[in-house]
């Protein structure tokens, strides 16, 4: 890449190119310097990446809403990474402890997604899932995630968590036998699987 930028240095491909590698090693500043030169060049293809990219590995929360705020102003409610720029707000309000905020756009995104598309992903409804739990709304977390469930049944992280719920509530043996599956459905690699989560824990996912 630098023999890019040697002959070109206002190509965006080549600084999102220098970026990446700073980000997979976790040093996120350095990186967000040649990134940001990504989108001075071309922001219309590398602001909702640099917005992914606060979100999920520097977890700069509040900064990666202000990029997917501009992202939905001139696209829409487009993707990133197999997801909605919507879906990452919420993702982000949940990280900031809004949890009721991070509710209401999940609802609202997931809504969406299955009026267009008939269903809607697992991991959303993991996360929509997580921001009733955080509002200790134990029951209705409980039916998001078997929501989640039907469609990836040995999903280890939304069983963990659907097995507290089930602990709030007393229901103690269903605790037992949940959490016994997720432990060894988790310790299998049955686990959030999208391409990045081999460089960053994602908010939530368990670690056996």
């Amino acid at each position: 890449m630098n023999q890019g930028l040697k002959i070109d240095n206002t190509v965006a491909y080549f600084w999102q190119q220098k970026a990446m590698p700073y980000f997979k090693a976790k040093k996120y500043e350095v990186g967000m310097e040649y990134l940001d030169k990504a989108v001075m060049y071309n922001s219309e293809r590398w602001l909702s990446y640099r917005a992914f990219i606060k979100c999920i590995f520097s977890k700069t929360y509040k900064d990666a809403i202000i990029d997917f705020e501009k992202c939905i102003e001139v696209e829409g409610n487009s993707y990133v990474m197999d997801h909605t720029y919507k879906f990452h707000i919420a993702l982000c309000n949940l990280q900031l402890n809004k949890y009721k905020k991070a509710e209401e756009i999940f609802k609202t995104d997931i809504e969406e997604q299955e009026k267009e598309w008939g269903e809607s992903h697992f991991l959303d409804l993991f996360y929509y899932g997580i921001s009733k739990y955080e509002q200790n709304k134990w029951e209705e977390a409980i039916v998001i995630f078997d929501k989640s469930l039907s469609s990836y049944p040995n999903f280890s992280d939304v069983e963990y968590y659907k097995s507290i719920c089930l602990l709030r509530l007393n229901k103690i043996e269903e605790f037992r036998t949940l959490y016994a599956k997720a432990k060894l459905d988790g310790e299998m690699g049955y686990t959030i699987s999208e391409d990045n989560s081999i460089y960053e824990t994602y908010p939530y996912q368990v670690r056996w």
